[in-house]
């Protein structure tokens, strides 16, 4: 296991939670896990979700739906929802961050003007 933590860069801690929640399930032996190419796509998926922004129920979701009804064509068309839902999320973010960088633009324009008159007046 611990080889697999140094491979994705994560802690045996979250492998461990990662297997407690069903996301992954090596193969046990005794207190050894294995860890098969499966599992391994698994928590690449688990990972790359993590990345952008998924809840660990929503990549639960898209990792079951490959296993079961309605397969792989459901999974993908949710995905793309959820792609999208995403999206439009990080797009308004961008937007309000952009907005308040106007605003610290405007503000420090505003105490620089006014520092400069302090500053010449006294």
């Amino acid at each position: 296991m611990a080889q697999v933590a140094e491979e994705f860069g994560i802690t045996l801690r979250t492998i461990r939670w990662y297997e407690d929640q069903g996301l992954i399930s090596p193969e046990r032996r005794g207190q050894q896990r294995l860890f098969r190419p499966r599992d391994r796509v698994r928590l690449a998926l688990v990972l790359r979700g993590k990345r952008l922004g998924f809840s660990l129920e929503e990549i639960r979701t898209i990792l079951d739906m490959y296993d079961a009804e309605p397969g792989e064509t459901g999974q993908l068309r949710y995905l793309l929802e959820q792609i999208h839902r995403r999206r439009a999320e990080l797009l308004q973010r961008q937007r309000d961050l952009q907005q308040t960088l106007a605003e610290f633009d405007e503000l420090e324009q505003r105490c620089r003007d006014d520092l400069g008159r302090l500053e010449s007046s006294g």
